[in-house]
């Protein structure tokens, strides 16, 4: 088992709260009509992008999905900019243009969340291409649905990853449900990760519940990847708390399913295990909370009192064709 300080459980939990406060507010904006297209939030998925993200170095990547926010903040995403972003503003990451699922910054290494399911690992593979190519040591996470774990952009990469051992770590967010889809229903393997054989590359299965079991299996398959060992696939058993996207009317799932997840959420889960050892005090725990709450706060007025974009910035820094 790998170590880790106490102080950086602590800043584990402060990011999983501040997605999930970012998450919360995002939802009640979008259904106040004030955010516009689709939104998918990350709600109870927390553990997920914290532990992976925070098992990598500043410059390494990571490439995300339609799910995103939770990726973007736990990379270390200004969540200022990010909710300008949502909210269509000339200062958000992509001057507006991206909305919920199309942040990116490179400067941080955020290659960029994707509207197309299972479109994300091919422009993963070509950033751990680039890696390996000039020698820089970077590492790519690559994030991505059970759903598009049934694409053949998915089978395409991790065989181009296993023959060329390139540096990048896959990591599965399975929640069971592709939309609606149960996985049971449309794949005869029982575990994502058992898939990994096929392509001669390690498989595991971490508790995505757990930020630091997600952590723990994430940083040995990134030191592995840095040492020109190859790609892992790694599936993290998780669940969405909430619906799929805010069309979703949940018809497909129990109530008592989603109670039985909740039992497990990631932050009373990391919290209560840092009161118990005598880490931080429930105090502590409710100032976290407040924080989040107040930082996501001024994200939104900063996007309120924000300028809208251009007419003259409809097309640019946008591939499109004349006809």
């Amino acid at each position: 088992m790998i170590k880790l300080d106490n102080n950086i459980k602590i800043e584990m939990l402060k990011r999983m709260i501040l997605i999930r406060a970012f998450e919360e507010k995002a939802s009640e904006y979008f259904t106040r009509g004030i955010i516009r297209g689709s939104l998918h939030t990350y709600v109870g998925e927390e553990a997920v992008a914290v532990g992976a993200c925070f098992a990598i170095n500043k410059d390494d990547y990571i490439q995300s999905t339609h799910r995103g926010h939770g990726h973007v903040i736990a990379k270390g995403g200004d969540i200022n900019l990010m909710m300008a972003e949502l909210f269509g503003k000339k200062t958000g990451y992509c001057k507006g243009k991206g909305g919920s699922m199309h942040i990116a910054n490179l400067d941080l290494g955020i290659l960029g969340a994707n509207g197309i399911v299972g479109a994300g690992n091919p422009p993963a593979i070509g950033a751990a291409f680039s890696a390996k190519y000039r020698q820089s040591g970077q590492v790519v996470l690559s994030f991505f649905g059970d759903g598009a774990s049934n694409q053949g952009t998915f089978h395409e990469s991790i065989n181009l990853a296993g023959a060329w051992k390139l540096p990048i770590v896959f990591i599965n967010e399975n929640n069971l449900y592709a939309i609606s889809v149960p996985f049971s229903t449309i794949s005869a393997t029982k575990n994502i990760a058992d898939r990994a054989i096929g392509y001669g590359i390690p498989g595991i299965i971490a508790d995505g519940m757990d930020v630091l079991d997600v952590y723990e299996k994430v940083k040995t398959a990134v030191d592995n990847a840095r040492a020109d060992k190859g790609p892992t696939l790694i599936e993290c058993k998780t669940y969405r708390f909430v619906p799929h996207s805010k069309a979703d009317r949940e018809v497909y799932r129990t109530k008592d399913e989603v109670k039985m997840w909740k039992e497990k959420c990631p932050i009373k889960r990391l919290s209560s295990s840092l009161i118990e050892d005598g880490f931080i005090t429930p105090q502590d725990l409710k100032d976290f909370e407040e924080e989040a709450i107040s930082l996501v706060d001024r994200a939104v007025e900063y996007a309120q009192n924000s300028p809208e974009p251009e007419d003259e910035e409809l097309c640019k820094d946008v591939y499109y064709e004349e006809v």
